[in-house]
């Protein structure tokens, strides 16, 4: 399950790498199926303190990497912990994102439904996760 983790979260990042850096180059995206991600790409809602928000989705993909890196490397399970803690905070910043598209822009970028699927992914993996430590916990207590 934890590979599943790790490799849900390259996803989100590679996603979040590609949106920041068409972002800077001004390139357009290569949209695919859905034809709203320049709308979406390009509204004031893609950028947050100055910063893109594809930006702050590769920080918070390459800090769940890193974390469950720290965590094969030396097994401290505080490195698990604290990737499953933060998953919630990009849950809640892709359902807002979501709802933006949906309610307000009117238009949906299909790069930040991948990035909402895996931040959604990482959620319920990380509580499975949390849950099967408890229960490792519970029962050698």
């Amino acid at each position: 399950m934890l590979l599943i983790f790790l490799l849900i979260s390259f996803v989100g990042f590679a996603d979040a790498v590609y949106l920041t850096a068409t972002h800077y180059t001004g390139a357009n995206v290569a949209c695919g199926v859905l034809e709203g991600c320049d709308k979406v790409l390009a509204s004031a809602y893609s950028v947050f303190a100055g910063l893109p928000v594809a930006l702050l989705g590769v920080i918070y993909y390459l800090l769940l990497i890193t974390l469950l890196l720290c965590y094969f490397a030396t097994k401290q399970k505080g490195f698990l912990w604290a990737a499953a803690a933060f998953t919630p905070v990009g849950f809640l910043a892709s359902a807002w994102f979501l709802y933006l598209q949906i309610f307000v822009i009117k238009t949906l970028c299909f790069y930040c439904l991948i990035s909402a699927i895996s931040s959604t992914l990482l959620l319920i993996i990380s509580l499975y996760i949390l849950w099967k430590q408890k229960t490792k916990t519970t029962l050698l207590a």
